[in-house]
């Protein structure tokens, strides 16, 4: 007896393969149905058209009917080349009061964080002994005086010998000079402020022995602030003194204080790489302290009446930049050479004029020479 499939039990495996490729060919259908929708109904609305636009009828807005695109006339302004930094603030002067000999403080003359006047007295030490040195002086200057008014006297006389006068005068000046030594040894007992500024936080008390080179007190002139900073060697040609510059601090960061560049360090740091910077800010309202940090933004050149445009004017071709001029209801492509970008918008150094109106918007929809209608821009 033979084994193997009637016909009748083959018949539903093919019916099934039937429907399977059915089934297959109705979903490649729907996919190229669906494509063919997508790429010629719903793109032909949302891609920008590139096919020649009508012809231009007369008019001074654009030509009625030509491809619609946001210009606007091009900006001008002055553009500043700059480098940006960080530095430290410094006091313009700055020194710690010590005394140069050692003594007992008797007098305390300031408080502290009190603005003071150059010249005025800090503190006071123990000076009794000093005076007692400086009368003991002057009364053996006082004797010496008359010794050698005698001295002088008996040798016009002939009395007196020439010797006895010139040791009665080396005795004089020898006590000239103690007095002086005792009066510079006394002032020495007093400490004052060698220039105007404000006093720190006092390290002493009335009482205490010190030494000579005891800290006493830090005296700070902030009137005027120094400011210390680097920028990287290869601005070496242009930085200068007299250049302006601006600078923001954590401590008021709602404001900007003004400087200037009054020093530049003649020697170049090795490990860095970089020009040691010094600049003078203004201080006058006491809003910003020594050792505060900063960051710097110093201006290195500054042109006037620049060309501007905004950055989504400019249309990158390769390695070239180009915008699109509109001219008498046209667009021309004009190639353009760039400068400085700040705040989005471009410096053009050449191939734009003062007087031209450039696309800003609606690039994709237009090539050279082709009309076009300017639209007010998008929110406006």
């Amino acid at each position: 007896m033979l084994s193997g499939r009637t016909p009748h039990q083959g018949r539903p495996e093919r019916r099934m393969k039937l429907f399977s490729r059915l089934i297959i060919l109705a979903a490649l259908l729907g996919a190229g149905g669906a494509a063919y929708w997508y790429y010629n109904v719903y793109l032909a609305g949302t891609m920008p058209v590139t096919a020649q636009a009508p012809a231009p009828a007369s008019g001074g807005g654009g030509p009625p009917g030509g491809i619609p695109v946001e210009a606007q006339k091009v900006e001008v302004g002055a553009v500043s080349r700059s480098v940006t930094s960080v530095g430290t603030l410094f006091s313009d002067e700055s020194v710690i009061i010590r005394p140069e000999v050692a003594g007992k403080i008797t007098e305390i003359r300031f408080s502290e964080g009190q603005a003071i006047r150059k010249g005025a007295v800090v503190l006071r030490m123990d000076d009794a002994i000093a005076r007692a040195t400086v009368d003991q002086a002057l009364a053996s200057l006082n004797l010496s005086k008359t010794e050698a008014d005698r001295a002088d006297e008996l040798y016009r006389q002939g009395s007196g010998s020439a010797r006895a006068r010139d040791q009665a005068r080396a005795k004089l000046l020898a006590d000239e000079a103690s007095v002086t030594l005792a009066r510079a040894q006394l002032a020495k007992l007093e400490l004052n402020a060698p220039f105007d500024g404000v006093l720190g936080l006092r390290r002493v008390s009335v009482g205490d022995v010190v030494q000579a080179g005891k800290d006493i007190v830090n005296l700070e002139a902030i009137e005027t602030l120094k400011l210390d900073f680097r920028v990287p060697e290869l601005y070496l040609p242009s930085v200068k003194v007299g250049q302006t510059l601006n600078i923001v601090v954590d401590a008021v960061p709602d404001r900007k204080f003004a400087g200037t560049v009054f020093a530049i360090d003649p020697l170049v740091d090795v490990n860095g790489r970089s020009i040691n910077v010094r600049a003078r800010v203004p201080n006058k309202d006491d809003a910003l302290r020594p050792g505060l940090f900063a960051r710097v933004n110093l201006t290195l050149t500054t042109r006037e009446n620049s060309i501007l445009v905004p950055e989504q004017a400019m249309v990158a071709v390769g390695v070239d930049q180009f915008v699109f001029k509109v001219v008498d209801g046209k667009v021309a492509r004009v190639k353009v050479r760039t400068g400085e970008r700040r705040a989005a918008k471009v410096e053009i150094l050449d191939g734009l004029s003062p007087d031209d109106v450039i696309v800003t918007a609606g690039h994709l929809k237009i090539r050279d020479g082709v009309p076009v209608t300017v639209v007010p821009a998008v929110g406006s």
